[in-house]
C-alpha cells in the first residue's frame, strides 16, 4: 500500500521524542475495570488475561499486547481498551508469562518473538467465546509479536480482520543496537534492572538451568538476552534470537489489513524498522510515519492519545 501521510501534530513541548516517552510512560493515568482470566498453556504454564468489556453485549473484540516489561495496566494498553470499550468493542488485555504480578512456572518466559503464546490466546478465545471480530493492537515488542504471528505459516483465523502495531521494533538487531547507545542508556539500565530482578527469583526455581554468577554476567541489555533469553527459548545467540524473532521478514505474507504506526523521532527504532518498502510491495499493510512520537508516546488532545484514534479509525473502515 502506499505510506500514509501522518497528521499528527502535538502540542511544542511533546514534539521532543524523549519528553513523549517519559511522559507516557510514568505520568499518564487511564483507569479502567478488568476482570482478570487466567488460562493454562500446553505447555503448563499460565497467562493472565485482563476483560474489559463494552456496555452492550459485543461480537467484537480486540486484543492488546503490551512490550517489553509491561503489562496489561499500563496506560498504553488501558487507553486503547477503553476506547474500545466505549465504541462497543470487547477488550482483552494481555499479560505476558511473569508479568501479571506473579512468576511464571517454567524456566522460560516471554520474548519478541513468542508468537505461540498469542496463538494460543486466539485459540483460547474462539473455542470459549463467541466473537465475529477480533482485532490485535501490539505495542513496541507486542507489535512484533503480532506482525510475526500474522505473516508466520499458519491458517490465521477468519474471525481475526486486522491489526495495529504501534512503535514496532521491526528489526530486534537494529533496535537492540540503538538501546545500546548513550541517547537511550536511562531506558537501557531501566529495562535491564527490570529484567534481571525478575530472573533472580529462577536461580532458586531452576539452579540447574542458570547460576549466580552467570546472572552477575549481565552488565547490558544484551547480555541478557545471550544469558537468559536465548538459551531458554531455544536459540543459539543472541543474534540468532534477534534474526529468527524479527518481524521484518514476515511482512510481505500478512493477508489481513494491518496499520503500522512508527515515530521517526522514536530512539529505540533503527531505519530497517521503517518497512517502506514492504509497506509499498503489500497491499495490506498500511505504513504510518509521523514525525513525532517517540516510543508510544503518541501524545493528544482530549483523554486518548492519536495512535489510539487512529486504531479506532481503522478499523471502523475495515
Amino acid at each position: 500500500m502506499p505510506i500514509l501521510n501522518a497528521t499528527y501534530k502535538p502540542s511544542i513541548f511533546f514534539r521532543n521524542g524523549n519528553i513523549a516517552t517519559i511522559y507516557s510512560g510514568l505520568i499518564r493515568k487511564v483507569k479502567l475495570e478488568q476482570k482478570r482470566e487466567r488460562i493454562t498453556l500446553n505447555d503448563g504454564d499460565f497467562l493472565d488475561l485482563d476483560w474489559s468489556y463494552a456496555k452492550e453485549k459485543s461480537e467484537k473484540l480486540i486484543i492488546v499486547l503490551h512490550g517489553l516489561e509491561g503489562n496489561a495496566q499500563r496506560p498504553y494498553v488501558t487507553g486503547p481498551a477503553k476506547l474500545f470499550n466505549e465504541n462497543g468493542v470487547d477488550a482483552v488485555c494481555v499479560n505476558f508469562r511473569g508479568c501479571s504480578g506473579e512468576p511464571n512456572l517454567k524456566y522460560r518466559s516471554y520474548h519478541s518473538g513468542a508468537t505461540e503464546d498469542l496463538h494460543e490466546v486466539v485459540t483460547h478465545i474462539l473455542e470459549t467465546k463467541n466473537y465475529s471480530e477480533i482485532y490485535i493492537n501490539g505495542f513496541s515488542l507486542g507489535g512484533n509479536i503480532s506482525l510475526k504471528y500474522l505473516g508466520e505459516e499458519r491458517i490465521i483465523p477468519k474471525q481475526i480482520k486486522g491489526a495495529i502495531a504501534i512503535s514496532v521494533p521491526c528489526f530486534l538487531e537494529g533496535s537492540a543496537n540503538e538501546l545500546h547507545k548513550i541517547k537511550n542508556k536511562p531506558y537501557a539500565i531501566r529495562f535491564k534492572k527490570h529484567l534481571v530482578d525478575k530472573l533472580k527469583p529462577k536461580l532458586i526455581q531452576f539452579p540447574e538451568r542458570i547460576t549466580a554468577q552467570e546472572v552477575d554476567s549481565i552488565k547490558l541489555l544484551r547480555d541478557f538476552d545471550a544469558v537468559y533469553t536465548s538459551k531458554a527459548h531455544g536459540f543459539k545467540d543472541a543474534k540468532d534470537y534477534y534474526t529468527k524473532s524479527s518481524c521484518l521478514q514476515f511482512l510481505p505474507n500478512i493477508q489481513v489489513p494491518t496499520l503500522i504506526i512508527n515515530a521517526l523521532n522514536d530512539s529505540f527504532l533503527s531505519p530497517e524498522c521503517y518497512p517502506i518498502k514492504e509497506a509499498k510491495n503489500n497491499e495490506n499493510l498500511h505504513l504510518e510515519m509521523p514525525d513525532f512520537g517517540g516510543h508510544v508516546g503518541f501524545i493528544h488532545k482530549g483523554k486518548y492519545y492519536y495512535n489510539e484514534l487512529r486504531a479506532l479509525e481503522f478499523v471502523a473502515k475495515l
